[in-house]
């Protein structure tokens, strides 16, 4: 697997480097976000790695945005400071799928390196692989998913969520076990991860995001994905 790291701080960028590439890992090393981005158009790599904040003019933020007008690869974000839930929300805005704040634990770093490629791919050997209402359609098996007939794009963190809710579809999903099918045991005490995921995944996929009907909450517990009549939830 190809991994590019897009960081400019070089002792940074050198010690994820070597310690992916203990892990088996093809790595790219980027020093700027215009580096990067015409390194992932020429490399093509199945993960990137972006420091959000870097000189030059294209932060990670903008490195992210593009990237994301043409690929689904999964992307982890830098961070110096403390993530807030804003700061989720604006960088999902942007595409990005993952934030790790620095220092980075080397070990944690490649935990979860290798959680979210296991969270870009989706099993294909569920008994059902779609679902269609005629204003939400998804297709497990092409990743993609139709919002009144118009493609929308979910990051892969975004797309196995509502793949994992789908599946269970009528059943509660506690936080806990989302935590783990979609994000990995290493995200296990991140509890706000879910509720920050659900919002923005209710954004793009919900007639009124406000008003639920497909991802419902069950107070303290979690979340059900209630399927619906076929001739319901044109917008106007």
């Amino acid at each position: 697997m190809k991994v590019l790291i897009v960081d400019d701080e070089q002792a940074i960028r050198d010690a994820l480097g070597r310690k992916l590439r203990r892990e088996g890992f093809d790595v790219m090393l980027s020093a700027n976000g215009l580096e990067g981005l015409r390194t992932f158009h020429s490399e093509r790599p199945d993960l990137i790695v972006l420091d959000i904040v870097m000189p030059g003019g294209m932060d990670g933020l903008t490195v992210c945005q593009r990237i994301r007008e043409v690929a689904d690869t999964p992307i982890m974000m830098l961070s110096a400071q403390v993530i807030t839930e804003e700061d989720i929300i604006h960088g999902l805005n942007a595409g990005a799928d993952e934030y790790l704040i620095k220092p980075v634990r080397l070990n944690e770093f490649v935990a979860r390196v290798q959680a979210l490629l296991r969270r870009a791919q989706i099993s294909t050997s569920e008994p059902e692989q779609g679902y269609n209402d005629g204003y939400l359609n998804i297709d497990l098996h092409r990743r993609h998913v139709y919002v009144n007939s118009r493609k929308i794009h979910l990051t892969p963190t975004e797309f196995k969520l509502l793949a994992v809710l789908m599946e269970n579809a009528g059943r509660v999903v506690s936080q806990r076990d989302l935590l783990e099918q979609v994000w990995g045991h290493e995200y296990i005490d991140d509890i706000y991860y879910p509720r920050v995921y659900i919002s923005q995944l209710r954004r793009k996929i919900e007639p009124d995001a406000a008003n639920p009907v497909y991802i419902l909450t069950e107070h303290r517990i979690g979340y059900r994905f209630e399927k619906q009549q076929p001739t319901v939830h044109k917008p106007d």
